[in-house]
């Protein structure tokens, strides 16, 4: 289309002159196989532009679009679902602990066997001893692993925070952590979880769930006496 046919050369067409245009030169497109075919267009009987085809198309595009969107929508609800369920089970077991033994037990048990990561640990800063089965921290350390002392959690991969895991350190990829304050006066802790897959924690998830069992282990933990 030329500038005598569609306005200026060079100059952006206006819907509304192409539709002029068409009005006036109808030929133009019934014409024109090629630009039909690439239209999805066909002309039927009584040269009426068919727009069956290209409308067809857009419906099927927009099922398919639906479709997938609703698959997403029901595979995060069933994610969430499972989640859910996995953590009710977590907080049953962590609260049927015996002793403080019992309870870091069962924590690495769950991080293993409930959440299919490598190890969960629980760490308290301490000068003399730890209950049996947590990691023992010095004063300050804490703060160091999350990285300052207002931060209550951090995902994603420490390297001050391998040290938790031990032996297993080594084929930590990714770290789930949150800070504990058990008893009275409060004694500086953390509940942490590794990952040998370096996107199973990652910086931008959010930290609710591991922040939730950290509660529960405080809860359970201020059962027994500080040793």
């Amino acid at each position: 289309m030329d500038g005598s046919q569609g306005g200026i050369e060079g100059a952006p067409l206006e819907p509304a002159a192409v539709r002029r245009f068409l009005a006036d030169n109808p030929e133009f497109l019934r014409d024109d196989h090629g630009l039909l075919d690439e239209l999805g267009l066909k002309v039927a009987a009584g040269n009426v532009v068919d727009f069956g085809p290209a409308v067809m198309a857009r419906v099927h595009a927009a099922h398919q679009r639906e479709a997938t969107q609703r698959q997403q929508v029901e595979e995060t609800a069933r994610a969430n679902f499972s989640a859910q369920a996995q953590t009710h089970g977590a907080v049953v077991d962590l609260l049927d602990a015996r002793n403080h033994a019992d309870l870091a037990r069962r924590v690495d048990d769950l991080a293993q066997h409930r959440f299919g990561l490598a190890a969960g640990v629980i760490a308290l800063e301490s000068a003399e001893r730890v209950p049996a089965g947590w990691k023992m921290l010095v004063e300050g350390q804490v703060d160091m692993i999350l990285d300052g002392p207002q931060r209550l959690a951090r995902m994603g991969f420490a390297p001050t925070a391998l040290g938790l895991f031990g032996e297993r350190g080594e084929t930590i990829r990714s770290m789930a952590m949150v800070r504990m304050a058990i008893w009275e006066p409060a004694r500086q802790g953390l509940l942490a979880f590794g990952s040998v897959d370096p996107e199973g924690f990652t910086p931008d998830m959010g930290s609710e769930l591991v922040a939730f069992l950290a509660r529960v282990v405080e809860r359970t933990a201020e059962r027994w006496p500080v040793l």
